[in-house]
């Protein structure tokens, strides 16, 4: 195991970020968390509130600040790079964002972590593989080829391009892990399950886009934190790993176990016009991660997660209902 005592944590105040943060409190008490984060719409400081103070300290500002990250990168052991633009729908209707903070950021972290010889692990998402035609029984491994379609995608594979060859040319001491979608508390309700939960709680019906039958492979959030965590300490550097949970669920599955979850009709939705190049299945072979590092998920109970998710969306009507409404006007204007 690593003797990392003081980590910095980009995106910490976003949900993935944030859960991962919660965990290292928990589980790691030895180690202090600097999180790092720009609060843009998506990062909410009210996700790590509550937290000890000599444990956590958040500083807000923006990855690609590189005076900045001379100053704060110094004296740290290691880097976790969570920060990110992540919404698929936003990157189709402004990449720019997009491109600065997913690939500009990510090389100014590099850069940092090269000047002062500092561990960085990178979070990435199987996005970049691009996807997989239903009836392939095949999954992504460390070893397929990048494939990104969107414009989130496309600057999540290119950092992850700007990663590897930090590693290789610089001997920067970095990993990466690629992930499947995540589900939990703190999640954004622009996000699939958190809408539709939402959306159900405000008395309003679901949506969902085109024939539903797009498959996502989910994966508690702690399960992921778990994972990163393994890796940063344990994984070989220079090292990709993919971190899945064998959660295939097609999103209209996914939709009425959420529906028959909160007493609904299993048909008591509408359906929209589907997202523009939607991936239509993503799978993650997780083997690598499980026979190197040991790693197994917890959550294996895809409706008993669900239903914990649920019950922390209802109790907590006060963390994401100030954002709802803007987020449905944003929805409403692409028709969806």
């Amino acid at each position: 195991m690593s003797n990392y005592e003081n980590i910095i944590v980009t995106g910490g105040c976003g949900f993935i970020g944030s859960n991962f943060v919660h965990y290292v409190v928990r589980e790691h008490p030895g180690v202090h968390v600097t999180v790092l984060d720009k609060l843009t719409y998506a990062g909410n400081p009210k996700n790590i509130a509550g937290l000890p103070a000599d444990r956590v300290e958040l500083v807000v500002g923006d990855v690609c600040d590189a005076e900045l990250l001379d100053e704060l990168v110094p004296g740290h052991d290691a880097v976790v790079h969570y920060a990110a633009e992540s919404h698929n729908d936003n990157s189709i209707t402004d990449p720019e964002p997009f491109v600065r903070t997913n690939v500009y950021g990510t090389f100014r972290l590099l850069e940092a972590c090269r000047r002062y010889d500092v561990r960085y692990h990178h979070v990435s998402t199987d996005e970049v593989y691009g996807d997989l035609a239903l009836d392939d029984p095949a999954r992504f491994t460390e070893e397929t080829p990048y494939r990104p379609s969107s414009p989130y995608s496309s600057s999540k594979a290119a950092s992850d391009m700007l990663v590897r060859a930090w590693a290789r040319t610089y001997g920067l001491r970095a990993t990466i892990s690629n992930c499947s979608n995540n589900y939990g508390p703190y999640q954004h309700v622009e996000k699939f399950i958190p809408r539709q939960v939402t959306n159900i709680l405000c008395g309003v019906r679901p949506r969902l886009y085109g024939d539903g039958l797009n498959v996502r492979d989910w994966i508690h959030t702690e399960d992921h934190s778990r994972a990163v965590w393994t890796i940063l300490t344990r994984g070989r550097i220079g090292e990709t790993y993919l971190v899945g949970a064998d959660g295939e669920r097609s999103n209209i599955d996914v939709l009425r176990a959420i529906l028959r979850v909160m007493g609904k009709a299993k048909d008591d939705f509408d359906w929209v016009r589907d997202r523009p190049g939607h991936d239509r299945r993503y799978a993650i072979d997780p083997t690598k991660l499980r026979r190197e590092l040991g790693w197994e998920p917890v959550h294996t109970d895809f409706e008993s997660g669900l239903e914990q998710t649920i019950q922390w969306y209802a109790d907590h009507e006060p963390w994401w209902r100030p954002v709802k409404a803007a987020t449905e006007a944003k929805y409403a204007a692409q028709g969806q």
